[in-house]
């Protein structure tokens, strides 16, 4: 089963070989059996082979556990003609004093990304150069499977110890028995969106009526779409859906469509307008739709149930990475590129001034979730017949590990 991000990320990088965008990566994704959503076969352009397999270390990787210690180097001893030992004194200290100084261990953890690198990322990137996970005694690496979508699966198996992933896959994850969890929001509202062309003039749900909307043929965004024309007071029976696949954005902006569902306001829209197509957005959130978690970090039960510590150390210094973020853009922006050489920094400037807002709750915290969020969104998935199997949202996420801030 495929992530229902799958053709997002995928009609994505379709337009941006369309129109010669280069920010995109080689992460290509192929279907994988993560518990998910599965959109229509089709076929992804051909792009450079990845230079990791689902579940195998990436250039840096650790091999093994990914909660393996990695002992440091020892510290070298100061050079220079060796003294005549004072017997008497050496005798007085004790034995410890002799000892060779030892550099604290580091715990290897893992964290698989659910895209290329992107705005989004910052604050992982941040946290580890600005040193922030070494001092909570980690060595985190940060990579991009070769499958984004087996990200539930590699962190439910252990492979990984942390994952992203969206709160839509947590929830039909647990409906199928992988044991993963969120363990702090990364963002705390919709990215998806309806999305028009501002010449067209429709600019709300109900205008749709007699229109066509490009979908990419999976089952949350045809409930999102359902959801949001009815609160307007359409019936959804009077517009008409084309399942455009990969081609979202192409198909918009080629008039093939009137407007497409399934494209992020954060990050196809700027897209599309840098092409000199501006374009009006219709947030789900605003209407009917649940205000739910788009992205989230997760870990497998295991891991929190056996290495709540590692859990706790990990999210003190993902904070500190998001909150530098957030103060400092170009610092953000500098490290992303610096990942990531291939990003679209125009791009991503005018994306993370959009994201960053989302990252924190109205108070200002980062990572924070709620019950209620959780258990009001599960029950639109089960009343549109995404959520079959019985799931309790409790055991979806856990609130436990988010520090005080």
């Amino acid at each position: 089963m495929t992530s229902t991000r799958f053709t997002r990320r995928s009609a994505l990088r379709v337009l941006a070989l369309a129109l010669g965008t280069t920010a995109l990566g080689a992460c290509q994704p192929t279907p994988a059996a993560v518990p998910t959503e599965v959109p229509r076969p089709a076929t992804p352009p051909k792009q450079e082979a990845p230079k990791s397999a689902p579940g195998a270390p990436a250039p840096g990787q650790p091999t093994g556990s990914p909660l393996t210690p990695a002992t440091g180097p020892t510290p070298a001893k100061p050079a220079g003609p060796p003294a005549t030992p004072n017997l008497t004194a050496l005798a007085a200290r004790p034995s410890s004093a002799t000892a060779t100084p030892t550099v604290r261990p580091l715990t290897k953890v893992s964290v698989a990304l659910d895209w290329y690198p992107w705005s989004n990322h910052t604050g992982l990137y941040l946290a580890k150069v600005g040193g922030h996970y070494a001092a909570e005694g980690l060595d985190v690496n940060i990579y991009v499977p070769a499958n984004p979508d087996d990200v539930l699966k590699l962190v439910g198996s252990g492979k990984d110890t942390f994952g992203i992933s969206y709160q839509t896959d947590v929830l039909l994850a647990r409906g199928e028995s992988v044991p993963v969890k969120s363990v702090a929001a990364l963002v705390q509202h919709p990215l998806n969106s309806i999305m028009t062309l501002k010449e067209s003039g429709i600019a709300r749900p109900k205008q749709l009526v007699g229109k066509k909307v490009g979908t990419p043929g999976i089952p949350s965004d045809d409930a999102f779409l359902a959801t949001m024309l009815e609160t307007d007071g359409a019936d959804p029976k009077q517009v008409e859906t084309v399942d455009v696949g990969f081609d979202l954005v192409p198909a918009l902006i080629g008039k093939k469509v009137d407007a497409i569902i399934g494209a992020y306001w954060v990050h196809e829209s700027i897209l599309a307008e840098e092409k000199g197509y501006p374009v009006d957005v219709m947030k789900v959130e605003d209407y009917g739709v649940p205000d739910y978690y788009e992205l989230v970090l997760v870990a497998s039960d295991d891991t929190v149930k056996s290495n709540p510590d590692v859990v706790r150390r990990f999210l003190r210094a993902t904070v500190k990475g998001y909150q530098d973020a957030m103060r400092d853009h170009k610092k953000a922006l500098d490290v992303l590129v610096e990942a990531s050489p291939e990003t679209d920094r125009q791009m991503e400037t005018k994306g993370i001034e959009l994201l960053a807002p989302l990252w924190v709750d109205q108070a200002g915290a980062f990572g924070t979730q709620t019950l209620e969020r959780w258990q009001a969104y599960a029950d639109w998935m089960k009343k549109r017949g995404l959520l079959k199997a019985e799931v309790k949202p409790a055991d979806a996420f856990t609130a436990d590990f988010v520090p005080k801030q």
